[in-house]
């Protein structure tokens, strides 16, 4: 059964990692009345999709272990916040995406805490446990580590217990067998809750890929088969959104029971290429991930973004030039899929791992002690010193946030840039490597896009089949309306151009 599509597919999303983004009641940590202040700030950033990092309650800072399902943080607030903040974002066209943590628990969870009272306790199949000489008899004592797991060593002890608990992330997130029935049937109910009883628009899914661990992982797709088919049964057209992160080959199989996964063969090319100044034949490799999508799901949405919460941050991955800062937004932004802009990317914020320091404080305004602003992280990169905050960037045309702004506003305007489902690509054949070119294609109105990723400026001669494209819908540095055959792309600049009228015959 392939997932039902939403009616309504956001255009642009925004990631918030809810701690850092907006404090209401001056304890210095985000929480969801403070994301509801901002809704007008998002709404008019052009933003019609949030996802929220995780809002159960947890012993962490970042959330992504909980100890309750079916409860929020109360950190954060209540759920009363929490369907007011439904109720406020519905009201400004945004749907919410709750991030649900399947793959694992916190080791203060209840069901873990039982499982951990024994091997005849009936919730020690919710988790793995194995022998010590059983995990050395399989091979299983370490493991290498991945993109995203430094877990060298995955099985870890309970005082007493004559086996070891899989805890692919760390030890206090012990992984979860779905081998259990009785899981799945109170997975059931945590996916039910959410979408029907409270009334989210859908999930962003945490560590898809590991559902099962290594030596179970062909078992992960019949996971997913489930799962939908309990969205689909619940809540037909609830949004799903994964994070699988593999490369392409590895992630196209999951479409077939989701909506959309998140793009990191692109994330990670679209760095380099930032950095860097080359293309690495990014359209072709695009065409190539499409191919390889569409078999599993013909409505695949494509997930795209620079970073996430799990990233160095784009400002930082580029030293904090503005021109590529700029750039790396014109690319996110112009390509096809439904992109997911990290919070405080549109204003430039910086940070490096490890991980608190890629999740530091939203730069709301030029005071200090900003009531808005979280102080729970001291931080280490965007500060007053490094980063000009929002309210200086809003009244200023050449700033990061003003680029963001009038990109996206391009975007939703423009029909071909704003197609998600069956991605509209075609390749132009650039002179060199260090320029991008490519047609988002249309039945009446495609687009040309040229990216001069060069520190030179750049003069393009379009191509014969190209010459047609002279209206400018957007460029980085000016205000040109109308180019002639070829155009003068100044350093990392970008240009959108629309087709010229046909001249009326006489």
């Amino acid at each position: 059964m392939q997932p039902a599509l939403p009616k309504f597919i956001p255009r642009v999303c925004y990631e918030i990692f809810v701690r850092s983004f907006c404090d209401s009641n001056g304890d210095g940590i985000g929480d969801l009345n403070g994301i509801i202040s901002k809704l007008d700030y998002l709404a008019d950033l052009g933003i019609e999709g949030i996802w929220l990092t995780p809002i159960h309650p947890s012993p962490s800072y970042h959330k992504y272990d909980p100890v309750d399902y079916f409860g929020i943080e109360p950190e954060f607030g209540t759920m009363e916040d929490f369907k007011r903040l439904l109720s406020e974002a519905r009201k400004r066209n945004i749907v919410v995406y709750l991030d649900l943590i399947v793959n694992h628990s916190s080791t203060f969870h209840p069901w873990f805490l039982e499982a951990s009272k024994g091997t005849s306790n009936p919730y020690r199949n919710f988790y793995w446990w194995l022998s010590p000489q059983k995990i050395e008899e399989l091979g299983l004592a370490e493991r290498q580590t991945s993109d995203d797991s430094d877990e060298v060593y995955p099985w870890h002890i309970v005082e007493g217990d004559p086996e070891k608990y899989y805890g692919l992330f760390w030890k206090g997130m012990p992984d979860l067998n779905y081998s259990s029935d009785a899981l799945k049937n109170e997975l059931e109910k945590i996916i039910t809750f959410w979408l029907t009883e409270v009334g989210i628009d859908g999930f962003r899914l945490d560590a898809a890929r590991h559902i099962y661990p290594i030596w179970e992982k062909e078992k992960n797709h019949d996971f997913w088969k489930f799962f939908n088919e309990v969205v689909q049964k619940v809540k037909p057209g609830a949004f799903t959104v994964a994070e699988v992160w593999a490369e392409t080959w590895e992630v196209a199989p999951y479409l077939q029971n989701l909506n959309a996964t998140f793009h990191f063969d692109l994330s990670f090319a679209l760095q380099r290429i930032a950095i860097q100044g080359r293309d690495e034949n990014i359209v072709q490799q695009l065409l190539n991930s499409y191919d390889q999508f569409r078999p599993h799901n013909p409505s695949f949405v494509d997930a795209i973004m620079l970073t996430n919460h799990d990233q160095d941050r784009i400002g930082s991955v580029v030293a904090n030039h503005h021109e590529k800062i700029k750039l790396a937004a014109c690319l996110l932004l112009t390509l096809p899929g439904q992109p997911y802009i990290y919070y405080g990317e549109e204003i430039g914020m910086l940070g490096t791992k490890p991980d608190p320091y890629i999740r530091e404080p939203f730069l709301w305004s030029e005071q200090e002690n900003d009531p808005d602003k979280t102080n729970w992280l001291h931080a280490e990169f965007s500060t007053l010193k490094t980063i000009a905050p929002l309210s200086k960037q809003k009244d200023d045309s050449d700033s990061i946030f003003s680029h963001y702004k009038k990109l996206i506003a391009v975007r939703k305007a423009t029909p071909a840039l704003a197609q998600v489902i069956n991605p509209n690509l075609e390749e132009v054949e650039s002179l060199d490597n260090e320029i991008i070119a490519f047609v988002r294609t249309h039945e009446t109105d495609p687009v040309l896009v040229i990216h001069n990723l060069h520190e030179h400026p750049k003069n393009i001669e379009l191509p014969e089949s190209k010459k047609d494209f002279r209206n400018v819908l957007f460029s980085t540095y000016n205000d040109v309306h109308e180019i002639g055959d070829s155009v003068e792309l100044a350093p990392f600049c970008s240009i959108i151009l629309a087709k010229s009228p046909a001249p009326i015959a006489e």
